[in-house]
C-alpha cells in the first residue's frame, strides 16, 4: 500500500472529526476482510473465537465422511475447507486454531477414507501429493507457534504422520523429507 504524501496526510488529519469518521466508515466498508476483522474484534467479543472454532470443527468433521466418486472430489473438498481455515486465521489471527483444525482435517481423511489413500497411482497422486504438502505446511506452522502449543499439537501431529507413512503417500513423504514423528 503506497504511503500518503505528507501534505495530504496533514490535510486529512486537519479535517473535522465528523468528516474523518465518515471517510473512515466509507473506506472500511470497501474492504470485506477488514470489515469482518473489525466485526470480530469490536462486536463479537472473546467468546466468539471458541464459537467460530466449533463451527469450523463441525465443517472439518462432516464432509470428509461418506463416499466420494473420485479422489479429486475429496481433493476439492479439502482445498475448500483449508481455504476456510486460512480465512478464519486471517480474520481472527488464530494460528493455533488453524493448525489444530488442519491436523484434525488430515487425520479425518486418513481415518475415514482409507481406500482413497491406500495406494499411490495415477488417480490418487494429486490427492496424496496435496496431503503430503499440507502436512508439511501444517508442521511448519506448528513449529512457528510458541513451545507451549507444541505439547497440545504433538499427539495429533504424530497420529497424522503415522497415518501418512502407512498410506500410499509414504514415498512422497520420504521425498518431501517429512519426519516420522513431531520432535519434542
Amino acid at each position: 500500500m503506497p504511503a500518503l504524501p505528507p501534505a495530504l496526510r496533514q490535510a486529512l488529519l486537519a479535517l473535522p472529526p465528523r468528516e474523518k469518521d465518515q471517510l473512515l466508515a466509507r473506506l472500511v466498508a470497501q474492504d470485506a476482510v477488514l470489515t469482518e476483522q473489525l466485526r470480530f474484534r469490536l462486536l463479537e467479543g472473546p467468546d466468539a473465537l471458541a464459537a467460530r472454532r466449533a463451527a469450523l470443527q463441525a465443517q472439518v468433521d462432516d464432509p470428509v465422511r461418506g463416499f466420494h466418486q473420485t479422489p479429486n472430489d475429496l481433493l476439492v473438498i479439502l482445498r475448500q475447507l483449508q481455504a476456510r481455515l486460512a480465512y478464519h486465521t486471517k480474520i481472527t489471527h488464530d494460528t493455533f486454531g488453524e493448525t489444530e483444525l488442519s491436523l484434525r482435517l488430515l487425520a479425518n481423511v486418513f481415518r475415514q477414507q482409507p481406500a482413497l489413500v491406500a495406494r499411490l497411482h495415477g488417480p490418487t497422486q494429486p490427492l496424496l501429493t496435496y496431503l503430503v504438502r499440507r502436512t508439511a505446511d501444517t508442521l511448519r506452522q506448528a513449529q512457528a507457534l510458541h513451545e507451549d502449543y507444541h505439547l497440545d499439537l504433538r499427539e495429533a501431529a504424530n497420529a497424522v504422520l503415522a497415518a501418512l507413512w502407512q498410506s500410499g503417500a509414504a514415498p512422497l513423504a520420504r521425498e518431501a523429507g517429512l519426519p516420522l514423528s513431531m520432535s519434542e
